[in-house]
């Protein structure tokens, strides 16, 4: 009898997280979307009005943006990538990029 119950014990623990998780795992990737997207905006001070276009899920450890806009004082569109730390929660953006050069632009 008490051989039953472990058993039915561990078959709960192992089914109850995996069931939480899958539960919860959209509403996480939408928050971690969203801070992704504020972060990397506000990090991206050289763009006028930036617009980011987040990566859904980055990678294991990092979440990853490509901020676009009009750059500060000059004409055109650059685009900076945008490296989000999934645990420290912290956002490095790299250098302009002129989106012609990317072949962001089609041609005419």
């Amino acid at each position: 009898m008490n051989r039953n119950i472990i058993q039915l014990l561990c078959a709960a623990a192992l089914l109850c997280p995996a069931a939480a998780a899958q539960a919860s795992s959209e509403q996480v990737w939408k928050e971690l979307a969203a801070d992704v997207d504020a972060k990397c905006r506000q990090a991206a001070v050289a763009i006028e009005k930036p617009a980011a276009a987040v990566d859904p899920f980055g990678t294991w450890r990092y979440g990853l943006a490509l901020v676009t806009g009009k750059p500060k004082g000059a004409n055109g569109l650059v685009a900076q990538i945008c490296v989000y730390d999934k645990q420290n929660k912290t956002v490095e953006i790299g250098s302009e990029m002129d989106i012609k050069e990317l072949g962001l632009v089609p041609a005419k």
